[in-house]
């Protein structure tokens, strides 16, 4: 567990620890048991790496949205197929009104026709009249422009499923890439709480020795405000890990500030891999570019068939009731009975001759949305292409640097350590001892830094590749 790295200062008072050496044991003995009791409160926070993908994946809003998007899509789908099925239409009305009539042809727009034959004079005494109708029509052969329809919203559906995928990815590296930026955030705590450490032992025995001489009482005040310095460097960075920790919530949907379990693997350096594949079939990205591609040619498929014939099969039955009769009387209520049946059947072949000038230019406007689609994706392999060159000197790089970090490390804890036994033999001053202290802290943070830039460089590989399992199995 991570826990070692969460700063817990003992605030104590320096006269009390020296006056009462039993009461810094006590103390001591609160903080490893405090410890131990954040370790247990905390438990519902403590999370996995694996644990969080999986949460962003079930929680996250957006990635939510596009499910919906997907289940839309294939709804729409089945729409589409539907309609090969004939609608029948059920209808019945009544009315009242005049039955004044003239022979001619007129445009039947807005208006309400009026059957039977033409009046010998306006007669304004109203009657009622009914109808009612059972209508089937059906388009039994479109020529493929219904199949190629549905085939356009199954390409739909599918580029809908290819961006969730697309989206899932992007997030899921930046969950990975918060994961690690708040295991640095704790490790530079820890570091800073180390710091404060070695400032405390030094205050100890800069006392000490003006208590005998060695050294000036100013030595004692120095080091009393670099202590504050170092506390202040604590305080930041425990800032810096808290806003690292709600950032890291926001993308997993968590109300608790999630602490991370794995840390180990950010201890040792990971193993390069084998990314030759230059084709990027399989990244995310390039799979939703073409199933937006194979979407604008399945429109252009539909249009080119918008303009064929299309077979419709009719069929009715129908009644109609009226209060004039055939003598020219009225009776005003008859009209609310059916008093004439008829049925009828056909079929209609519809060719839509103007159509094809207007379709021709959307098909222009679609073969050149399908062009600016193709070369989309060849942009994106190229960037894809330049990024993995990129991550690849990137990794190399990190892994030099982070080797030299170490070695810088382990000269820094050398000259530290043989520079505070010279301070405490009087050889050197205040000055000096400050610096190998300083040098020491730089170190300690170069080294951390140098293994997150390895791990994030892995991070970048597995972006440009498509596949957030090369990060994931290295940690193992």
């Amino acid at each position: 567990m991570f826990l070692t790295g969460i700063p817990l200062p003992l605030k104590s008072n320096n006269y009390l620890v020296y006056k009462y050496p039993s009461l810094t044991c006590i103390l001591l003995l609160l903080l490893i048991s405090g410890n131990f009791c954040y370790a247990q409160n905390t438990g519902d926070t403590l999370i996995q790496l694996k644990t969080a993908l999986q949460l962003a994946e079930q929680r996250y809003p957006l990635l939510k949205s596009k499910q919906y998007e997907i289940n839309a899509a294939q709804s729409y789908t089945d729409v589409v197929k539907y309609s090969r099925l004939p609608s029948v239409d059920a209808s019945y009305q009544a009315g009242f009104a005049t039955a004044n009539n003239v022979t001619g042809m007129f445009y039947p727009n807005g208006l309400l026709p009026i059957s039977g034959p033409p009046s010998a004079s306006n007669n304004y005494s109203p009657a009622t009249g009914s109808a009612a109708s059972l209508l089937l029509n059906w388009q039994a052969v479109t020529f493929g422009q219904r199949n190629a329809q549905i085939q356009s919203s199954i390409v739909e559906a599918n580029t809908k499923k290819t961006e969730y995928q697309q989206v899932l990815f992007q997030h899921k590296i930046s969950v990975i890439s918060s994961y690690l930026d708040l295991l640095l955030a704790y490790d530079y705590v820890n570091i800073y709480q180390h710091n404060i450490d070695r400032v405390q032992a030094n205050l100890k025995q800069s006392r000490v020795l003006t208590k005998t001489g060695i050294k000036a009482g100013v030595d004692t005040a120095l080091f009393l405000s670099e202590l504050s310095k170092a506390k202040v460097d604590l305080i930041n960075n425990e800032r810096e890990r808290q806003v690292r920790q709600i950032l890291l919530a926001q993308l997993i949907v968590s109300n608790d500030l999630p602490t991370p379990l794995d840390t180990a693997f950010l201890n040792h350096l990971p193993a390069s891999i084998n990314n030759s594949d230059t084709s990027f079939a399989n990244h995310p990205a390039i799979q939703y570019q073409q199933n937006l591609y194979q979407l604008s040619k399945s429109k252009e498929d539909v249009l080119k068939k918008s303009f064929l014939p299309k077979l419709n099969v009719w069929g009715t039955t129908f009644a109609r009731g009226s209060g004039f009769q055939p003598d020219g009387s009225i009776k005003t209520f008859d009209g609310l009975a059916m008093n004439r049946f008829n049925y009828g059947a056909g079929v209609q072949l519809v060719f839509p001759i103007m159509k094809y000038g207007e379709v021709k230019k959307q098909l222009q406007q679609q073969n050149l949305l399908s062009a600016a689609s193709q070369e989309k994706i060849n942009e994106s392999k190229w960037q894809l292409a330049t990024q993995q060159k990129i991550a690849l000197a990137t990794f190399n790089n990190s892994i030099l640097v982070a080797n030299e970090t170490q070695q810088q490390l382990k000269s820094a804890e050398y000259a530290f350590n043989a520079m505070q036994i010279r301070y405490n033999t009087g050889l050197v001053n205040y000055a000096d001892l400050m610096q190998a202290q300083y040098n020491l802290l730089k170190a300690e943070l170069d080294h951390k830094k140098s293994y997150w830039d390895a791990w994030k460089a892995l991070l970048l590989q597995a972006a440009v590749q498509g596949d957030e399992t090369i990060f994931t199995n290295a940690i193992k």
